[in-house]
This record gives C-alpha cells, structure tokens and sequence, in this order.
C-alpha cells in the first residue's frame, strides 16, 4: 500500500486527531515536570528564579512543539529521517569549530535566543535512523553480518563525535540506544551476547593489567576507578560528590525531611543541585516515598508507550516507538544509579525534572513522535 493509500484509508484529520491523541501519556509527562517545577522551586530557596520559571516556560513550549509534531503523519516523519540524522551529525562536527565550551567540555552551539546541544538531539535522531533502516530492510537480512556492519557504523559515527567533546555519559547512551532499536528490530541475540563478552574481557584485563608492564590504564585512571567503588578513599576530591549524594539519600528516610527543608541542597552541600542531582535533592525532601513515586510515575509513562507500540501494526511507528522509550528509560535509570553510586558520575539529566532548555524540547519533540505513530497508527 503506497503512503497516499495509507493516508487517504487510515489517517484521521481535523478534531479526530487531537481525540486520537495519547491524553493518559500528555498527563504522566506533566506531572513528572511539575515535580520538576516545584523541585527547581525549592533548590532556588523558594524563588520561581533562576530556574523554575524558565524550565516552565520551556515545558510550555515543548508541549506545544510535541502537539505539532504530533498532528503530522507519521509517514513524514519516516521519509525525513535519514535527514535528520545527516543534519544532526553536521551539527555535531560544526560544534568541534565553532562550540560554545562550559564546564570544561564543549557541546553547545550558541543560537542567541538558547544554546542548541546537537548530543541531545542526536539521541532522537539516530533512533529515527535506524527505524527507518530497519524499516526498510527485508526481516531475512536483519542478522546478516553486512546489514549489521551499516547500523553499527551509523551508532559510532556520532558517538565517536561526542566523545570528542568529551561526553561520556550522551556516547554510552547513545550506544545502548542504538542497540536497543537493534535488538527489536530482529538482530540475532548472538550479536549481542558476543559484545558482552568482549566487554566483559576487557574488564577483566583492566583490572588483571594494573602494575604490570602491559598496564592498560594510566595511574589517574585507576584512581578514578577506585574512587568509584569507594568514595570514602578521596572523601574531599573525587569522591566528594557521590559521597554528599548518599548522606541527602540516607537522610531523607521514609517520608523526608519536607519541602525546602533539605539541607544539603539549602546549604549547597550538593553538587549540581539543579542538574544532575536534583533527584538527591527530592529524595531528601520527600524520603523514600517520594522517590518511588516519582519512580512509578516514569515507569508508567514506560508502560504506555510500550502499549502504544505493541499495538501499531506500522512498522517504523513500532520500532521508533520501543527506541524513544528505551532511551527515556536509559535516562532516568542512569541518572538514579549515578546518584546513588551504582553507576559512575557521568553527567546524565534526569528527564523532565533536571533544568536544561535542549533536553527538555529535544524529549518533548520525541514524544511528539511517539504521539504522531499513536495517532496516525492503522485503525
């Protein structure tokens, strides 16, 4: 069936389309920005400045960005797709000339009116990609070690670009969200198992290599590493972050010390109060209780898209479907296992409630995909 055909049959127009839409989904992801909302209210001492009001305005953008993309058919987005990959790696190597550097790295690009971080998009972008690819491709060649060579190639390319800026945390995202649309899209769990177990290789010999002649890593390195699994070994240096993470986590109990009364945020014991650890921040505040709160609240936005996509009999709505939502749950699985010290300190925004203009729009834009396959999906 050609897309005009699929159009003219199956695409809804005019009010049905907004009906059509995910309502249940638009209300999970405005709740989880209220929290954000009111967290950046209380981190600023009780003011709507410097970072609440404007993560609500860019909320309100975004949702008016998700709408639009929402009300285009899904098939336009399909036939861009390659584009926009194109153009998301042309924006990545003009950071390299021409980037914006903060803390050390830099990622951005300066528009004026915002600062556009290219990483950020390119987490939606390469999904997009390879959705198509994997659209297109014959399902009897999907574990072929040729059609599975062009995927990879199209993972390491950006990847490899940002961890020139260097971004540590947006490349190993943008690995395992590549292979996640690799994995449903049919590639042999051969693959997969090979990969980890070279992976698992090179751990060990890390590890095995360390005082040796052949030593892998360099002394700092192991340090860091070392640090990581035993913050208490440099309390006051590299440890110092996940160390002031974990006494707000134990202090915030069942219930939590109550809203704005956190003191390791008020007494800015807490690095990057606003940013990466503003889920130390409500954990102290709210306890426990309000941790798997917020918790649940993403897992049931998980939950939702998953349904979603299950029931689209379009192929690419599916797999772009299933690759949004992997890479939402990498998001915030990532950033509450950095926080809690299961994970290394990476730099990863907790989505929706971290203050951040790019990453908000740029996940408000892939949920106007996930809505578009929703509401143009065959009836």
């Amino acid at each position: 069936m050609s897309y005009l055909e699929y159009s003219v049959k199956y695409v809804p127009t005019g009010l049905r389309k907004v009906l059509y839409l995910n309502w249940p989904l638009i209300l999970l992801l405005t709740a989880v920005a209220g929290v954000g909302f009111m967290m950046l209210y209380s981190v600023a001492g009780g003011s709507f400045s410097p970072w609440a009001e404007p993560q609500i305005k860019r909320y309100v953008l975004g949702l008016g960005l998700m709408l639009f993309v929402a009300m285009v058919p899904i098939w336009f987005w399909r036939s861009v797709s390659g584009a926009a990959y194109l153009v998301t790696i042309l924006l990545l190597v003009l950071v390299e000339f021409m980037g914006s550097v903060g803390m050390g790295a830099q990622r951005w690009i300066d528009l004026g009116f915002m600062r556009l971080q290219p990483s950020e998009l390119m987490k939606i972008t390469l999904v997009m990609a390879l959705a198509a690819y994997y659209d297109w491709l014959p399902a009897r060649r999907t574990s072929h070690p040729l059609w599975v060579l062009i995927p990879v190639v199209l993972i390491l390319l950006p990847t490899a670009l940002v961890l020139r800026q260097p971004d540590l945390g947006t490349s190993i995202l943008l690995i395992t969200g590549g292979a996640i649309v690799m994995f449903v899209g049919g590639v042999h769990w051969g693959y997969f198992a090979v990969v980890a177990g070279l992976v698992a290789g090179m751990v060990v010999a890390v590890f095995q290599s360390r005082g040796t002649g052949w030593q892998l890593l360099k002394n700092y390195q192991y340090r860091r590493i070392d640090t990581f699994l035993d913050p208490s070994m440099d309390p006051l240096g590299a440890g110092y972050h996940i160390t002031q993470s974990k006494i707000a986590l134990g202090s915030g109990g069942w219930t939590g010390r109550g809203f704005m009364q956190g003191t390791q945020s008020r007494l800015n014991f807490l690095p990057e109060k606003q940013t990466d650890f503003i889920f130390t921040t409500l954990a102290e505040e709210f306890g426990f209780v309000g941790a798997v709160s917020l918790l649940s609240l993403y897992l049931l936005i998980v939950l939702f898209c998953v349904a979603s996509a299950l029931m689209n009999r379009d192929r690419y709505s599916s797999l772009l479907t299933l690759g949004i939502t992997g890479a939402f749950f990498l998001f915030f699985a990532v950033n509450m296992a950095m926080v809690m010290g299961l994970a290394p300190v990476v730099g990863v925004p907790l989505p929706l409630v971290s203050y951040g203009g790019s990453a908000m729009l740029v996940l408000m834009l892939a949920f106007g995909l996930v809505q578009s396959a929703h509401v143009h999906r065959p009836r």
